[in-house]
């Protein structure tokens, strides 16, 4: 029997709270990953990931996740987070994420050097590129997440 290959989605969104931790909490509800605990990952997709963008997390599961995210309480600033996934046609991937005071063009824009540069750097081609970013301008105390979480 051949193993379960690892699914990933590419979410984002952006919430308000009254707290900083309310407000990331939110944005996690926002992006569908608010009830299970996150595990921080670096940047690699795991070999042969299937993208899976209505992938279902089962509650309090411990799911490994790539995440870039900012959390501001300056009223009327702008901002926004971004993720990207980028994949070589032998199935070799790597995940970037950014958060920042910008705009989500910005935002996906950082994103996607960083991708490019990442591939660059190991002698990639790219076959696919995935790239998740929102932007939000802050009412009380704001926050952008941008994730890839991976199920097995």
């Amino acid at each position: 029997m051949l193993p379960t290959p690892t699914r990933y989605s590419v979410t984002a969104a952006c919430a308000e709270g009254s707290t900083a931790l309310n407000a990331f909490d939110n944005a996690l509800l926002a992006a569908r990953i608010g009830n299970v605990n996150l595990v921080r990952l670096s940047s690699i997709l795991p070999p042969n990931a299937v993208y899976d963008p209505d992938l279902q997390l089962p509650p309090g599961a411990l799911v490994p996740t790539a995440y870039g995210s900012i959390v501001c309480d300056a009223e009327g600033e702008l901002i926004a987070a971004a993720v990207g996934v980028i994949i070589s046609p032998d199935g070799i991937g790597v995940i970037m994420e950014y958060g920042g005071k910008c705009s989500r063009q910005e935002a996906h824009d950082t994103v996607s050097k960083m991708l490019d540069e990442a591939f660059a750097r190991r002698g990639l081609t790219a076959q696919e590129k995935r790239i998740a970013a929102v932007e939000h301008r802050v009412e009380r105390v704001g926050c952008c997440l941008a994730a890839v979480p991976l199920w097995y």
